[in-house]
């Protein structure tokens, strides 16, 4: 691409996804339209079985290329400030001198699932529901911290610093340890209702605040770019870098889901729904995730197994490697719009990592139900994008009797959104209209609203989202296929406690 000469200088954010796999760096306009783009991956480390690991300073290195990309198409003057989203629920542990004391342990980590119960027991179930907006569950990074705390003593008594990932890219761009409080807030440290990080859980860990970086509403200006970054980046010296916040939530902001009516569907390596809500609320029903506005909070639900489950059946069932037959998802979905709604009877309960929202139960197992010998590989694969469909209209329906609202729409993001098969089936089982919004990188967009409002483009968050997001197609639920899946909901919502013992 031949690098930009624009004089219209300033009139670009850039918002940074640093996600599970790789890095991505957008430049948006004020009308939130992609101007360019760069991605590159990051190294997944699994040392031992349910263990996953990366290496920090391939955080960096992946953000610090991704942003040479983008600079190397267009005039870093025309940039006038960054924000972050960040995977969650992972961290890095420092040394007093800024060096990894291990590798940086991962949100789908199940090491610590021992330390769960003890360590919620010993602050109070309840209590650590209440301070955090999460029931005990072996998401948090707290968890992994009270595991390092009990397995790797010598080096839990050496931490000089704790960091979400947001944390870490903000003191490599800026110099600076400072987060978000939507990046602070899932490490189940952070007192939500008091916006800082909670003595209780500080002192049942034996960390202090010192060992916590700064934490900041988003939108808030952490820092700038130093001559040393600027040299490796291409960005300005002295571009801000603003507070952003964790992917779920920046892809709910970058969604312009700041109603209760409308609810973000991202359907990634996980399948995550939140709902807008100005008051701070907790249930079983949901998780309970600060807003990337600063203002209100995401009642959140969360299946850990979306695309994973997909994934898995065509790795380990079908034994087929999607890196050497790339078209194998298309086939499968061919092959799975040939079977009918209900897929002739087989449904798959979709706790093949468990279960969060409603039961909390770390040891769930998924299932297939009601197989014969006529099922096909597509009825499989139909099973497994209905089943994650009904335990998404059971999660909201779950959500919407907790939380007091009425959700009216999805807006689906992620990369499951593209399969315009499962689309119509969760129109079809939820009896919501889905919106597809025309920005596919929710994410990165969100964090490019925080840059925008925090370089004083937008004098809120709700203009800024009103005027950078936009929906490009609906799809609207299938009469005849609702009727069928409102008889085959209640059997499906009876396998899980039928199954339990």
């Amino acid at each position: 691409m031949t690098r930009d000469r624009s004089e219209n200088l300033g009139h670009l954010v850039v918002g940074l996804d640093c996600s599970t796999t790789a890095t991505k760096a957008i430049a948006f306009d004020r009308r939130g339209d992609v101007v360019a783009r760069a991605v590159e991956p990051i190294p997944l480390l699994s040392p031992r079985p349910n263990w996953y690991e990366q290496d920090s300073s391939d955080w960096w290195l992946s953000a610090r290329r991704a942003l040479r990309k983008i600079t190397h198409c267009i005039d870093p003057r025309r940039i006038a400030s960054l924000a972050i989203a960040n995977q969650r629920e992972t961290f890095v542990a420092l040394d007093r001198k800024g060096r990894p004391l291990r590798r940086a342990v991962l949100w789908l980590d199940e090491r610590c699932k021992e330390e769960v119960e003890p360590f919620s027991r010993m602050i109070g179930r309840t209590r650590i529901h209440r301070i955090t907006g999460k029931p005990p569950d072996y998401a948090p990074v707290v968890y992994r911290l009270a595991w390092m705390k009990r397995h790797e003593p010598q080096l839990f008594r050496r931490i000089g610093m704790v960091c979400d990932v947001q944390t870490y890219i903000v003191w490599k761009l800026t110099g600076r340890f400072g987060t978000s409080w939507a990046s602070a807030d899932p490490l189940g440290l952070f007192d939500m209702e008091r916006k800082n990080w909670s003595a209780a859980i500080l002192d049942a860990l034996r960390l202090t605040r010192d060992q916590l970086p700064v934490v900041c509403a988003p939108g808030t200006v952490l820092g700038s770019i130093t001559a040393d970054v600027s040299r490796g980046t291409g960005l300005r010296v002295g571009t801000t870098i603003v507070a952003g916040g964790g992917d779920g939530q920046s892809a709910g902001l970058g969604s312009n889901i700041l109603t209760s009516k409308r609810a973000y569907l991202n359907l990634g390596t996980a399948v995550v729904a939140g709902v807008y809500g100005s008051q701070y609320k907790t249930s079983l029903a949901f998780r309970t995730m600060s807003s990337c506005t600063g203002r209100g909070y995401y009642y959140e639900c969360s299946l850990r197994a979306g695309t994973f489950a997909l994934d898995w059946l065509i790795r380990n069932m079908l034994r087929i490697d999607p890196s050497r037959q790339p078209g194998i998802y298309r086939q499968l979905e061919r092959e799975a719009e040939q079977v009918p709604a209900g897929s002739d009877g087989l449904m798959f309960l979709p706790y093949v990592c468990g279960v969060m929202n409603p039961y909390w139960d770390m040891n769930a197992r998924g299932a297939f139900t009601g197989l014969s010998s006529s099922h096909s590989r597509g009825h499989l694969y139909r099973s497994i994008l209905e089943g994650i469909a009904f335990e998404q209209l059971e999660a909201i329906e779950n959500l919407e009797q907790s939380a007091g609202t009425t959700v009216r729409e999805f807006v689906a993001i992620g990369g499951g959104a593209t399969s315009k098969l499962w689309l119509h089936i969760f129109a079809d089982v939820t009896r919501r209209n889905i919106c597809i919004p025309e920005a596919t990188e929710a994410s990165a967009l969100g964090a490019g609203i925080a840059a925008a409002v925090g370089t004083g483009w937008y004098a809120s968050f709700r203009s800024a989202a009103r005027e950078m997001t936009r929906i490009a197609r609906t799809v609207k639920p299938n009469s005849a296929h609702v009727t069928r899946y409102r008889r085959l909901f209640p059997m499906y919502r009876n396998i899980y406690p039928s199954l339990r013992g």
